[in-house]
């Protein structure tokens, strides 16, 4: 339970850490950051990483006076990140996706499901990649599974970028320019929290709504 509490803490007040490791290292915090976003996106063993809190925070941050984190370098540096990172998920569920439908399990793993998802993905694969980069967790493993059911690569590849340039760009530059307003400055827990929460709103929604609307 104290883990719990402090991962929670430390998402809550993420721009405690980052402005101390700024300070200490300068611009050795791009790699970090790469790697954080990196991680996040392309490995799936790491889907609680900070995404979007992590991103507003950064944009903030990079706004203040004194700080050697630039919005114009940390924008195509991260959405690299972020493209490497989804492109190599799907690759590695592209490879590992032939052996796991090998398995004899016939109610989940079988050709009849992957024939579906590849429809599935082939048709509405797209708006999947760009809604799914605004969902915690889920944005970790859209692109494993795109690449499992075999998404066509260039579809996937077209995607990956714009998802990535949408979703970076968006949230950046949102820390960017609210994040130095006083009663943002001054509410910063709060309003990463609310961002925590708006992101995972849509998540919630599609696990909830079809138990509510059997419950009627």
């Amino acid at each position: 339970m104290e883990h719990v509490h402090q991962f929670l803490y430390f998402f809550l007040h993420i721009d405690t850490y980052l402005i101390p490791f700024i300070q200490t290292y300068g611009t050795w915090a791009y790699l970090l950051l790469f790697t954080v976003i990196f991680c996040e996106t392309g490995l799936i063993i790491t889907p609680f990483l900070p995404g979007d809190a992590l991103l507003f925070t950064v944009g903030s941050i990079a706004a203040l006076p004194g700080h050697p984190l630039h919005v114009l370098i940390l924008s195509p540096l991260l959405i690299t990140a972020s493209i490497l990172g989804n492109q190599v998920n799907y690759l590695l569920g592209r490879a590992i996706g032939p052996r796991v439908f090998s398995i004899h399990r016939p109610w989940l793993f079988n050709q009849e499901n992957l024939e579906e998802a590849h429809r599935f993905y082939e048709k509405h694969g797209g708006k999947t990649l760009v809604f799914a980069r605004f969902i915690p967790v889920v944005r970790t493993f859209v692109p494993f599974i795109a690449g499992v059911s075999y998404m066509s690569i260039r579809r996937f590849t077209f995607y990956n970028i714009g998802s990535a340039i949408l979703w970076i760009g968006s949230i950046l530059n949102l820390g960017y320019f609210l994040g130095s307003i006083p009663v943002v400055k001054n509410n910063f827990s709060v309003v990463v929290y609310g961002i925590i929460l708006v992101s995972f709103l849509p998540l919630l929604y599609t696990f909830l709504y079809p138990r509510l609307i059997k419950a009627r």
